[in-house]
């Protein structure tokens, strides 16, 4: 086992990291040790080591963010290495993150909301499937990936509200609207029957063969139902979760009541809501005062 499969193994029992947290830090370290050659010893790297990787990837064009991120794991490995002793001291303490600019999440307004919900319609089952979806993710504000983990005990739809499994493994409950119950009792009927061809599962979402549907397969049917509906805006599953928390804000909730909607950990990353909210009434503002 190596120095990395050790470190990862300790971030899953000791701290309970998601698995796509885990996967990510992988892959930070599998780009540490390719940038710096597959024979190098991560214990013996020093600190000029890391800032010539850190060279190495913002001439190749890594984004802040990307850089950013990949700092994050590289910090936590070695911080984790001098805890346990492997070495005298982390050579990446001293290492400075990239600015980064403060960009404002992309919302929907009510009307493109409208529309793409309405977009998946008809009676078959996959259009059912899509439409509970959608009413899902922009009743909850889920991640995508919780929203393909949904499991049929995690729905309680006679007391309008869902569990999910978020980041950290953390639990938490979030309440279902009326549209979003509507839509899911229409698609858990015949219609999830019909996609499960005779099979057994307990996911809530399934695709063609029976199967769950993946985070890049949700995203590609969401792409679909945004041209469909004429959205013309860059669209993710993101999107609508950034509008559930915008929108919620917007008609009077409170920032601590939507951080633990999200499920966010730190305040702070539920503070960005607030900025959009003053970015869109500073557009109404120039928009419709006849003196702005």
């Amino acid at each position: 086992m190596t120095i990395e499969e050790r470190w990862l193994d300790h971030l899953a029992a000791e701290r309970g990291l998601a698995p796509l947290t885990l996967s990510a830090y992988g892959r930070d370290l599998r780009l540490l040790r390719a940038t710096l050659g597959e024979e190098r010893d991560l214990e013996d790297v020093g600190y000029e080591d890391l800032t010539g990787v850190l060279r190495r990837l913002r001439s190749d064009g890594r984004s802040p963010r990307s850089v950013a991120r990949w700092l994050v794991a590289v910090r936590a490995f070695y911080a984790w290495l001098a805890s346990t002793g492997l070495v005298a001291d982390s050579p990446a303490a001293r290492l400075e993150s990239p600015r980064l600019w403060s960009t404002l999440p992309k919302v929907l307004d009510g009307a493109d909301v409208e529309r793409l919900l309405s977009a998946p319609s008809g009676p078959e089952p996959r259009a059912r499937r899509d439409r509970a979806m959608l009413e899902v993710l922009y009743a909850t504000g889920l991640r995508a990936s919780e929203l393909v983990g949904l499991r049929l005990h995690d729905l309680h739809l006679d007391a309008g509200f869902v569990r999910c499994l978020g980041k950290g493994s953390k639990e938490r409950v979030v309440p279902l609207g009326g549209e979003a119950s509507a839509a899911l009792r229409a698609y858990l009927g015949e219609a999830r029957t019909a996609l499960l061809s005779g099979r057994r599962s307990d996911v809530v979402f399934v695709g063609r063969r029976g199967t769950a549907l993946t985070r890049q397969g949700f995203w590609k049917l969401l792409k679909g139902h945004a041209r469909r509906a004429g959205i013309k805006t860059s669209l993710s599953p993101h999107t609508l979760r950034h509008s559930f928390a915008t929108h919620l804000l917007e008609n009077g909730a409170d920032l601590r009541s939507v951080q633990a909607l999200l499920g966010h950990a730190d305040i702070s990353t539920t503070q960005i809501y607030t900025h959009v909210n003053r970015h869109r009434l500073k557009q109404l503002y120039r928009d419709f005062h006849p003196r702005a």
